[in-house]
Parts: C-alpha cells; sequence; structure tokens
C-alpha cells in the first residue's frame, strides 16, 4: 500500500516528511513539569499589564501592550528552555560565562547613558539591558563551579565566589547598585545551599557591607565590626584568635575603603541611601518617590480605590510609576487584598522553586533551581520593601510585574531553566 493509507507510529506523526512529537510523547516529556510554576508567573504578568495600563492611562502611553507583548516572547524563551537538557549547560557554561562577560563590556564601551548611568546597549532601535541576563548566566556558572566541589571551609566558599566578582565589578561600575546586589544574593544563596555555613558567609561579604554602613552611618559600622568579631569567634574554632582579630581588621579597613566605593556612586544613588531613614529630608527631591508611594499604598484601604481611580496613580504622583514603584499601584487601586493576592503568588513561586531543588535529580539542577530562588526573593523583598520604605530605593524591579523588557525576558528564561530540571529529573543527556 501507498504512503498514504500508512497508520502514524504511537511515538511521532509524519507530515511531509517532517517528524512531529506526537500527544502521547509530548504528554511523555511534560510528564514532570511543574505547571503552577508556569501559571504563577503567567498570572504575575497579566496583573503587571493591568496594573501598567493604569499607571499609564492619564498620558495614554502603551507600555502595558509591551509588556504583554515581550511576556508572549519570553514565554516561547521559556518553553524552549525547559525542553532544552540542562545537563548540556554543563560543556557550555564558560563560554556562556564569557558571553556574560562581553555584553557587560560591551556595555561600559558602547552602552547607552540614562540617569547617569550606562546600563543598555541598543540593538535595532531596541534597548537591552545586558546585566538582567547576567543574572541567568552567573547562577548557569555557579551552579557548574560548586555542583561536584562540596564547600566544607571558608577557603572553598572563597574559590567559588570569584566566579561573580567579575560581573559584579562590572555591573557596579554601570553605575547599577541594585543589580550588583542581587548577585551578591544569589551567591549567598547558592553557597548556602551548597553546603557554606552562614557565619562564613557574613564573614566573606562583611567587607561590603562595612563599606557601606561606614559611609552612611558609623555607629551601625561599629556594631557591625564588632558582631563579624563575634561571628568569626564561634564559626572559625580552628585558631579563634587569630581569625577574631583578622575578621575586625579587615572590616577595619573596609570602613575606610568604603570612601572610594561612596564616591563611585552618583548623586541620585548616595541620596536614595541617605534617604532611606527619613525621605522627609527631602520630600520634594529623592525622598518624593517613597513618600508618595506610601500615601498610594495607604490610600488603598482594604479593597483598594478600583482600577483606574486610583488618585496617585491617575495624576501621576509618582513618576516612572510603571517600572520600581509598580506596586504601590496595585496597592491604591486593589487595596490589600490585592497586595497580599500579588504576595501569595511570589511565595507560590519560592515554594515550587524549593521543591524543585529538594528533588532534583543531581546538585548541578538543585543548585540552578536555588539561584533563581535566591534573585526572586531577594528582588521581591528589596523591591516592595522599598514602596513602602523598608527598605532603599535601589532600582531592583518588581519580576514579572515591573516593566521591562530585558528583565521579563530574563526572568521567564529563568523559570525556563528550572522546568528543565523538573521535567527531566528522569533523564540523563551529555
Amino acid at each position: 500500500m501507498g504512503n498514504a493509507n500508512k497508520i502514524p507510529s504511537p511515538e511521532f506523526m509524519i507530515v511531509k516528511g517532517l517528524e512531529l512529537p506526537s500527544w502521547e510523547n509530548i504528554k511523555r516529556e511534560w510528564r514532570d513539569a511543574d505547571f503552577l510554576l508556569l501559571l504563577f508567573p503567567i498570572m504575575l504578568l497579566i496583573i503587571g499589564g493591568v496594573a501598567i495600563y493604569s499607571s499609564d492611562y492619564s498620558a495614554q502611553r502603551t507600555e502595558w501592550w509591551q509588556h504583554w507583548v515581550t511576556g508572549v516572547v519570553g514565554l516561547v524563551a521559556m518553553f524552549a528552555i525547559a525542553r532544552f537538557h540542562y545537563d548540556q549547560l554543563l560543556r557550555l557554561h564558560w563560554l556562556i560565562y564569557a558571553f556574560t562577560i562581553f555584553s557587560l563590556l560591551m556595555v561600559m564601551f558602547f552602552g547607552t547613558t540614562a540617569l547617569g548611568a550606562e546600563r543598555w546597549i541598543t540593538i535595532g532601535g531596541f534597548n537591552i539591558q545586558p546585566s538582567e541576563f547576567a543574572k541567568v548566566g552567573v547562577i548557569i556558572s555557579l551552579a557548574a563551579v560548586m555542583h561536584d566541589q562540596p564547600i566544607q571551609s571558608p577557603i572553598d566558599a572563597f574559590k567559588v565566589a570569584w566566579v561573580t566578582l567579575p560581573p559584579w565589578i562590572l555591573i557596579f561600575l554601570q553605575p547599577n547598585l541594585g543589580t550588583s546586589l542581587v548577585f551578591a544574593a544569589i551567591t549567598i544563596g547558592m553557597l548556602y545551599w551548597a553546603g557554606a555555613s552562614l557565619g562564613w558567609l557574613l564573614l566573606i561579604f562583611s567587607p561590603i557591607v562595612s563599606a557601606v554602613l561606614f559611609s552612611l552611618y558609623i555607629p551601625a559600622w561599629i556594631v557591625w565590626v564588632i558582631l563579624m568579631g563575634v561571628a568569626a569567634w564561634v564559626s572559625l574554632p580552628w585558631f579563634r584568635i587569630v581569625s577574631t582579630v583578622m575578621a575586625v581588621v579587615i572590616n577595619l579597613i573596609s570602613g575606610q575603603a568604603g570612601i572610594l566605593l561612596w564616591n563611585i556612586l552618583q548623586d541620585y544613588q548616595k541620596k536614595r541611601l541617605l534617604l532611606f531613614i527619613d525621605p522627609n529630608q527631602d520630600p520634594l527631591g529623592s525622598g518624593y518617590h517613597v513618600i508618595q508611594s506610601k500615601i498610594a499604598i495607604g490610600a488603598g484601604k482594604l479593597l483598594g480605590q478600583g482600577w483606574l481611580k486610583g488618585t496617585q496613580t491617575q495624576l501621576s504622583f509618582i513618576p516612572e510609576q510603571h517600572t520600581d514603584f509598580i506596586f504601590s499601584a496595585i496597592g491604591e487601586e486593589f487595596g490589600f487584598v490585592g497586595c497580599i493576592c500579588v504576595l501569595l503568588l511570589f511565595v507560590g513561586i519560592c515554594w515550587r522553586l524549593l521543591v524543585i531543588a529538594v528533588n532534583a535529580r543531581d546538585n548541578f539542577g538543585s543548585l540552578l533551581a536555588i539561584g533563581v530562588f535566591s534573585f526572586v526573593l531577594f528582588q521581591t523583598f528589596v523591591n516592595i520593601g522599598m514602596n513602602i520604605n523598608v527598605a532603599p530605593v535601589t532600582g531592583i524591579p518588581l519580576p514579572w510585574l515591573s516593566y521591562g523588557r530585558s528583565a521579563l525576558l530574563a526572568n521567564f528564561m529563568a523559570i525556563g531553566l528550572v522546568e528543565s530540571v523538573a521535567a527531566h529529573r528522569r533523564t540523563i543527556k551529555f
């Protein structure tokens, strides 16, 4: 009989010479996928578009539409990455790392400047922010380096942490303080999951904290130096006296070096940090965003003022609200209930990321999931915190809600990476 009467195999259907997976094969391939982890970011994407539409309504801008179009592209990328066997990244991770460094160097030499910082590369009329994609690249490289090297001593942690240092420096020099903090959070989370003691991690990153506190508030810096001496005494029992003295001396020196780091920051970044404690010191300048954001969220009360009815939002009292302060629009128009719903979605995402990390087939997959968990948790905490003035304004976007094409694409790519860990936990392909 001719090919026209040939019965398709149960595994594949033949369409004009192209083998396409059958429905049964697709179901088998996706049987271990985490569908809640797919659903929750999509729900946040929809809520983000609705909130951005409201924040742009009076100005008649179309960022909400661009947000959803970018989200669709991100979903396509997420599903493509999820089908990719994450094991193969062990071969490619240094290439990915090299491309990450190269893209950040391109920003330094050919970047587009805005608000005193160079953070974008313009390609074909689109502004691309390499630092957002660098998060995914660094997570892959850290996981690849740590997956077969358990962290059993502070020296082991130092050997791994160097992977983060080059991209961290390049991003800090843009200057992009917010994203550089995200890199620190990713590194701490992954090191802790790999076996590092919390005391070791505090000591490793304590010089950075000392440098910041010395520039902001010297009494807090003194307390921090003392605490690091105590941490060294407790967590480094081998040479307690020597390690304690070294920890105190290093933090004392780092505090003085903080003056140099402070001078690298732009004036607006310095004001943001200084006004964190009391934004009313400059109510019409650097403290304006935070003050108006708190007013908007407070005005929402329990159920909110209603979509397109928030006074602070519709009268544009919060400039660029659709980016870093989108949570204030949700709080004003959907109230406490709306805020809780958004928080529950983020809790759901973090919960599923932890479940996948615990059930991953190998250390590499587990560390990938924890890396994504660390940056989602940190960015959510800091962004919402700066909207309600419990964290300094650092320009960190709220994942899947804030407008920002590069950030949105990178977030979906990260979820695709973790979905690959979940979907392929029964198979090995090198």
